[in-house]
């Protein structure tokens, strides 16, 4: 593992209109035996919709694990190396109970067979902080993604793999959005 630790600093307006620190905390890491190896960092997110700013109570909204449109979802996501890390181990039911319960809405978004493809509604910005994973789309083409590399996700069906020797950590901001065709 690496030692970034995601911290959360979050500035609001008091309900006298002064600009305050509402939160400032590390916020620690969600793992689930149904992806070993892997961490996520729930940071904020909005309710779906759109957001408002303002004087008003602001808590962060970050399930279900994708926002609808017009919500939005700020995470880190942790990868081990697949070099390194095995399947998933335990009881099928038990390893989806958990993921559900954890993590709502992110099982139902992949396919079957263990692949790691998936599709979601969302406009996706993704920017790698550590490490290198590789982008992998429909047609199998595979984009090699180190750190600095911004990635723009527009519905698109896709997988991540980590194919390096490091762990590689993302920052994924998502925003629900409506689906054209």
């Amino acid at each position: 593992m690496t030692n970034l630790q995601p911290r959360l600093v979050v500035a609001a307006r008091t309900t006298e209109g002064v600009s305050a620190v509402l939160t400032d905390e590390t916020v620690p890491p969600i793992t689930v035996g149904a992806y070993p190896g892997s961490e996520f960092f729930l940071l904020w997110g909005t309710e779906d919709g759109g957001a408002t700013v303002g004087t008003g109570p602001r808590q962060p909204r970050t399930l279900p694990f994708f926002a609808g449109s017009g919500g939005t979802r700020l995470l880190f996501a942790r990868y081990e190396p697949e070099s390194t890390t095995s399947g998933p181990v335990g009881d099928p039911v038990e390893l989806v109970a958990e993921l559900d319960e954890k993590l709502p809405g992110l099982r139902e978004v992949f396919e079957p067979g263990d692949t790691g493809m998936h599709t979601t509604d969302t406009l996706d910005y993704a920017v790698c902080l550590e490490g290198e994973l590789h982008l992998e789309l429909d047609d199998g083409h595979e984009v090699l993604v180190t750190p600095g590399t911004c990635v723009v996700q527009l519905g698109t069906r896709h997988a991540w793999h980590n194919r390096g020797d490091r762990t590689a950590l993302m920052c994924f901001v998502g925003i629900g959005a409506v689906r054209d065709s």
